[in-house]
């Protein structure tokens, strides 16, 4: 990346602005996933930054809105608000500014939205905004307001088609979110443009898998508010400080041991050091089995033999394969 780009910033009620006085192209939305769809936003964004050769801005909100004005229904998240920044920074972006979503912020009408926010912070000169995008208070700022308001004040606005999945039904968070809950990495894994992720840092387990051969890292408990899939053994690959690495991962309880608190813990394939204090990252590749008890301790090394040869299957298939490629859960790899 340039100097300037992939910058976040918080921008509070009494915090200037970015340094984009010349005026910006800007997008503005939730980007819960930072999705296939949302990429597609992010290019289109970059590239008319650079044919009229001004910065680039990402505007976000943090929390999501709906924890906001209706936290009944506010989503799980496939994204928490670090890994969403991850993800925008690899787009190329110039500045990605973070807008506390508040009350008051909620009650703005479009209009005052568009004149404090867009034109009196960042001087828009061209608005990007995908097809669905609503904003102002009841998101009655819909495309026909943005476009007059754009006439009005002297900006373009260019609304993006959606990007469709292979069932020809546009891309979404909440699609994506229904096939993570549901166990289907490979859809997911479809409108991501990825594999589905969670980060954290790797904290001191009790060191129990080490006494039967596979010991583990254990990542820190992760937000109540990140959605994760089913309970089971998965495939992963796991992004450290100094590499990638294939692994296992056991999500949930440990049965055979009466552990029935939630865990997230890795075996790296490979690779055996300190990693306590690391931040990590797993991506899921394939769903292997369901989590469930053992006889003994000899039974459950057995079973993990065979899971990490499934899984080291998994990951090598899924590297030959075009990216987003996943075997079906529950099929052998």
């Amino acid at each position: 990346m340039t100097e300037r780009e992939g910058q976040g910033v918080r921008i509070g009620p009494d915090e200037p602005a970015l340094p984009v006085h010349n005026g910006a192209v800007v997008t503005v939305g939730t980007f819960d996933g930072v999705h296939r769809g949302h990429v597609d936003v992010l290019a289109r964004l970059v590239a008319r930054s650079r044919a009229l050769d001004l910065p680039s801005v990402v505007i976000t909100f943090d929390p999501h809105p709906l924890e906001v004005v209706n936290p009944a229904a506010a989503p799980p998240l496939l994204t928490l608000h670090n890994e969403k920044l991850e993800q925008i920074a690899q787009s190329g972006v110039d500045y990605v500014a973070v807008l506390p979503f508040t009350p008051a912020l909620a009650a703005l009408e479009a209009e005052d939205f568009v004149d404090a926010v867009l034109c009196g912070r960042f001087h828009v000169r061209e608005l990007l905004v995908g097809h669905d995008h609503g904003f102002g208070r009841g998101r009655l700022g819909d495309r026909a307001v943005l476009q007059r308001l754009g006439e009005e004040r002297g900006f373009a606005v260019t609304v993006l088609d959606p990007v469709a999945s292979t069932d020809g039904h546009p891309i979404s968070s909440t699609a994506i979110r229904r096939a993570v809950a549901g166990g289907d990495l490979r859809r997911a894994a479809e409108g991501l443009g990825r594999s589905y992720g969670l980060s954290g840092t790797v904290v001191q387990g009790d060191q129990r898998g080490r006494t039967i051969g596979y010991p583990t890292l254990n990542l820190s408990p992760v937000s109540s508010r990140k959605l994760l899939p089913p309970d089971g053994v998965y495939a992963v690959r796991v992004q450290l400080p100094e590499g990638s690495y294939g692994g296992m991962l056991n999500l949930g309880p440990r049965p055979t041991f009466g552990d029935a608190s939630r865990r997230i813990e890795t075996h790296v394939f490979d690779a055996s050091r300190d990693w306590y204090g690391a931040p990590v990252r797993l991506d899921l590749v394939a769903r292997l089995r369901e989590t469930r008890p053992f006889a003994g301790i000899e039974a459950l090394r057995a079973q993990l033999a065979t899971d990490e040869a499934r899984a080291r299957a998994a990951l090598a298939a899924a590297e030959s394969h075009a990216p987003g490629w996943l075997p079906r859960a529950g099929s052998e790899a």
